[in-house]
């Protein structure tokens, strides 16, 4: 969705940018092509590898450029330590990148062989492996259905107990086919694969991202100055939810009973919402890649504290 980032986030010259999901750098460089001559981008990412692509791709913008490893919900422990107070546009790409989608030795796809990890960095936490391995029936049918929203979630968990006391599942298509065996025929959504809904759920948990999504929202738009732009480009229903209700909490103004004549509360609104409706791929895009099909972009604008606009 590289025309609607533009459209949205605004970027111009002198503007200092956020792209707190760097991936291969693919925004990041039309972003920073539209703020030239001296806009400058900083670039967030927990994977080591992709930021080590996103560096090559980026090198061309010399020190228009700062990339640091890390989680965009420790923005401001990057930017405290640049000395960067303020941001003119933030940018968060969710989700898994195709890099990784596509590097079937990270385990994020059940469509290759690969080691059931799913860790966006490596180094950090626990393997999905582990998860599979020593989780309780209750606690993998509680993931399952709390971040896949996973119809079969208790028939699968089950099955996955009584098929790891045999053999332990060590690889994606060790899990993927256990799914597909247990999830009945002709009773699941036949468009996606039976898998998509666990596979997603296991990388949600082992990555922390809902807790992640949360905190990094919270502290993109108090970074942002009085007219910077946060963009957010989720790929499904929980990370939209959370995006959609919490743009809708910061653009509340009054909260008063209707009954009062006059305000009590004092509440403003922090920001305006851009897209009064959920903003997709186009087709033509949906054509050239088909992974955007699930893409959905929000975006607001930080309004100046005293502003009484109705929003």
């Amino acid at each position: 969705m590289a025309e609607e980032v533009l459209k949205f986030l605004e970027p111009h010259n002198g503007g200092i940018y956020l792209d707190g999901t760097l991936g291969g750098g693919g925004h990041a460089r039309l972003i920073l092509e539209a703020a030239s001559p001296d806009g400058v981008l900083i670039g967030l990412d927990r994977d080591a590898a992709a930021l080590d692509a996103a560096r090559n791709t980026l090198a061309v913008f010399g020190d228009r450029v700062i990339t640091r490893q890390g989680n965009f919900s420790a923005m401001n422990t990057h930017l405290d330590r640049l000395g960067i107070d303020l941001l003119d546009g933030i940018l968060l790409d969710l989700g898994v990148s195709s890099y990784q989608l596509d590097s079937p030795e990270r385990g994020f796809s059940f469509r290759e062989e690969g080691p059931l990890d799913m860790r966006m960095n490596p180094a950090e936490g626990v393997s999905a492996a582990t998860v599979v391995a020593e989780a309780d029936p209750d606690e993998l049918k509680r993931i399952f259905r709390e971040y896949g929203e996973e119809r079969w979630a208790g028939k699968i968990s089950r099955a996955i107990v009584t098929d790891r006391d045999q053999v332990p599942f060590e690889t994606t298509l060790q899990l993927a086919e256990l799914v597909s065996r247990v999830v009945p025929r002709g009773k699941g959504p036949q468009r996606i694969h039976p898998a998509t809904r666990i596979f997603q759920a296991l990388r949600i948990h082992v990555n922390g991202e809902l807790d992640s999504l949360r905190a990094g929202l919270d502290a993109a738009w108090q970074r942002l100055t009085v007219g910077g732009r946060l963009v957010v480009i989720s790929f499904h229903s929980l990370e939209d939810r959370m995006v959609k209700q919490t743009f809708r909490a910061l653009a509340t103004g009054c909260t008063c009973p209707p009954r009062l004549a006059v305000c009590a509360c004092g509440h403003k609104p922090a920001v305006r919402v851009l897209t009064r409706k959920a903003v997709r791929a186009t087709e033509n895009e949906i054509l050239s890649n088909p992974r955007s099909r699930s893409a959905v972009l929000r975006a607001i604008e930080k309004l100046p504290v005293e502003d009484d606009q109705d929003v």
